[in-house]
């Protein structure tokens, strides 16, 4: 299933769901900009919530040595996030399709608050 999101914002480069979870299984920075009782009703293993409203705030809690994986619903928000990021140096890349497409592809998801 696809999903009609509009693409990235200039210069974000977009990641596939099938990206995603190779990277994460391997440890990538996997950043969630969702709300955090979206976050809590599932999100991706490992990930940090960093709601949109702190992106600029907490953007020294990620780590420069490799990609950050950023992450909402749709793939919007985490769009807007990751060209800010990029903005600042860091090597940011979002999900297409967001948390809907990661969930639809049958990927794993983990509800509660673990990281907020």
């Amino acid at each position: 299933m696809s999903y009609s999101t509009p693409p990235s914002p200039p210069g974000v480069p977009e990641v596939t769901v099938d990206q995603l979870a190779t990277a994460s299984a391997a440890g990538a920075q996997v950043i969630d900009v969702r709300e955090p009782d979206e976050y809590a009703s599932g999100h991706v293993a490992g990930s940090v919530l960093i709601p949109m409203a702190q992106v600029v705030a907490r953007s020294g809690e990620l780590t420069r040595d490799g990609p950050a994986y950023v992450v909402c619903a749709s793939g919007q928000r985490s769009g807007k996030a990751a060209q800010w990021y990029r903005s600042q140096g860091i090597d940011a890349r979002n999900l297409a399709g967001g948390m809907k497409a990661w969930i639809a592809q049958g990927q794993p998801v983990v509800e509660g608050p673990d990281s907020i």
